[in-house]
């Protein structure tokens, strides 16, 4: 699940299992603790075309790393919605009102648990084919693209 702080809210938006693409939703009773990591005023969960962050890039943590273990050869169509999603939420951000945006991606039900990493990027970065958010990672995001390398 990918939850993003901001300074001003961000549109919401409904998932549709018809016409799927990037939603946006108010935080509810169940995910509520996830805001306690963040410092912006807003925080809103943000779900993928699949309606939750399956379809976002990401990886797991496996023996203190984050192993990639996909094969653009084996899985185009799974490469293609990743990419899709990407761009989507990369477009979706660089429309917030602030030069910094906050992400954390958490397993549901582990909202209350602390971040295993924190990084800074930037916009730049997110939209590479080579970026994945990190399991329980927290990214300080930076919209302008002059944001650190």
């Amino acid at each position: 699940m990918l939850y993003v702080g901001t300074t001003e809210p961000i549109p919401r938006k409904e998932w549709v299992k018809e016409a799927p693409g990037i939603c946006v939703r108010n935080l509810i009773e169940y995910d509520t603790e996830v805001k306690k990591h963040f410092g912006s005023p807003e925080v809103q969960y943000v779900g993928s075309t699949s309606g939750c962050g399956c379809d976002f890039p990401h990886v797991m943590q496996q023996n203190g790393g984050w192993p990639i273990f996909d094969d653009p050869e084996e899985d185009p169509e799974y490469k293609a919605t990743i990419h899709h999603n990407r761009q989507e939420l990369v477009k979706l951000l660089r429309m917030t009102s602030g030069e910094t945006v906050e992400i954390y991606g958490v397993w549901a039900g582990d909202f209350a648990k602390e971040p295993i990493i924190h990084e800074e990027i930037s916009l730049d970065i997110m939209i590479r084919s080579d970026f994945y958010f990190k399991e329980r990672g927290y990214y300080r995001v930076k919209v302008s693209s002059n944001a650190p390398q």
